[in-house]
């Protein structure tokens, strides 16, 4: 505990570079809790990962097992499985329905936030789908970068549209546009 009475987390963090930066995982004793997608640098990943106040501790790769190393292989363009056990601990049960529904998106295609809406049996709630993407710690692996507009404009993507288009051309979707739509699913951010 801290001095405010608090209980702090230990957490265990690596940091990688990829062939779009430099990129990090976090780990928890549950599971991947973290993503954080490419940085300019090792210290901006490092800054990202411990501005919460938890306790981090850098942990050599193998903690994570191939995680990194399948991260790396996906930024090169390999279709790459996610199996992972993930941390979703302090999400809603409505924010992980979204992130088990975006998870089903298959590598390579898109879906639009109103589809995932529509999967979750609330057709009219595609706002609160973007507004559930955007809080998502794990940017490809639960890949929110596949969720566009219905219009098939990017929509939004708080990691930047920029790294969303690469992540799609990455993908194969090389000519999706950047311009946001006026639909009722689109321009909202996803936190990655």
């Amino acid at each position: 505990m801290d001095m405010s009475g608090a209980l702090k987390v230990r957490l265990l963090y690596t940091v990688f570079d990829t062939a779009l930066g430099t990129m990090g995982a976090v780990w928890s004793s549950i599971g991947v809790l973290r993503i954080v997608l490419p940085q300019a640098s090792r210290e901006d990943v490092v800054r990202t990962i411990t501005d919460n106040g938890n306790e981090y501790e850098f942990c050599a790769v193998p903690h994570f097992g191939d995680l990194s190393e399948r991260l790396q292989r996906y930024v090169r363009g390999e279709h790459v499985e996610f199996s992972d056990p993930l941390d979703l601990a302090g999400s809603t049960p409505f924010q992980r329905a979204v992130w088990n529904t975006t998870r089903t998106i298959p590598y390579g295609k898109t879906q639009s936030y109103g589809w995932i809406s529509n999967q979750l049996g609330k057709e009219r709630a595609a706002r609160a789908v973007g507004q559930a993407l955007g809080s998502n710690p794990l940017p490809i692996i639960i890949p929110c970068h596949r969720v566009i507009s219905s219009a098939g404009s990017l929509g939004g993507f708080t990691g930047g549209l920029d790294i969303k288009k690469r992540l799609l051309a990455i993908e194969g979707h090389k000519d999706l546009a950047v311009e946001h739509s006026s639909e009722t699913d689109s321009g909202h951010f996803e936190r990655s």
